[in-house]
C-alpha cells in the first residue's frame, strides 16, 4: 500500500495528464466563467487565435473612463447655406457622458468589410456596442452567427430571423434550424473618419 494513499484510488497520478505547456496555445490554462450565451463566441474566438476574427476588431474597454472635457459650442453648424460664424462656447461635453450610457456593457469594435456602407457604417469605422440595449427588429447588432461575429440588421418577420445587410453585394443570412445565433450586443453609436 502507498503511504500517500492507502486506497489507490483517486488524487492526481504522478505523470497523467497534459504536460503544461503542450496544449493548443503553448502555456498552462486555467479555466474560467463564461455566460453561456457567450461561449461560441469565446470557442470560436479561441480556436482562431492568431487570425483576425472575420468582420470585426474587438477592442478592450474600461468600466471607468477616463474623462475627456471637450469645448461645445452653442451655435449648430448648418449643412445648408452658409451663416456668420458664432463663436459663443457654450460649455463642455464629456463624449464618454454623452455617448456611453451604460460603461459596464459598453465595449468598442473596429468594422473590417463593406456589408453595412447603406446604414453609414464603412470599412474602419469604430462602433460603440451597448450589451444591455433590447434587440429588436430593425435593430444593428453584433450576432455571433456559427461562432463567427457579424454586424447585422436583424430583422424579425413572423417567425423568421434574419441578419440584413445594407449593401446589395451581400446575401441577407436567414437564421435556419441547426444554426447557432446569439445577439452579442446592439450598435448605438458609429464612428467615422474622414481622415486617415
Amino acid at each position: 500500500m502507498s503511504e500517500t494513499n492507502p486506497n489507490k484510488r483517486g488524487g492526481q497520478r504522478s505523470g497523467a495528464g497534459r504536460k503544461a505547456g503542450t496544449g493548443q496555445f503553448g502555456e498552462r490554462t486555467q479555466p474560467i466563467r463564461v455566460p453561456v450565451s457567450l461561449l461560441p463566441f469565446v470557442k470560436g474566438m479561441l480556436s482562431r487565435m492568431g487570425k483576425q476574427p472575420a468582420g470585426l476588431n474587438i477592442l478592450p474597454f474600461t468600466d471607468q473612463p477616463t474623462a475627456l472635457s471637450l469645448p461645445l459650442f452653442g451655435s449648430k453648424i448648418p449643412a445648408g447655406f452658409p451663416s456668420p460664424a458664432d463663436d459663443h462656447l457654450e460649455a463642455t461635453i464629456d463624449l464618454n457622458q454623452h455617448y456611453i450610457r451604460h460603461p459596464s456593457a459598453t465595449f468598442f469594435a473596429r468594422v473590417q468589410g463593406h456589408s453595412m456602407n447603406g446604414a453609414g457604417i464603412h470599412n474602419g469605422d469604430m462602433l460603440v456596442i451597448d450589451r444591455s440595449l433590447e434587440a429588436k427588429s430593425g435593430s444593428i447588432v453584433i450576432a455571433v452567427v456559427n461562432a463567427e461575429l457579424t454586424v447585422k440588421r436583424l430583422v424579425f418577420n413572423g417567425d423568421e430571423v434574419w441578419l440584413m445587410p445594407e449593401n446589395p453585394e451581400f446575401k441577407p443570412i436567414q437564421i435556419s434550424e441547426g444554426m447557432e445565433l446569439h445577439i452579442w450586443g446592439v450598435v448605438a453609436h458609429v464612428i467615422h473618419s474622414f481622415t486617415g
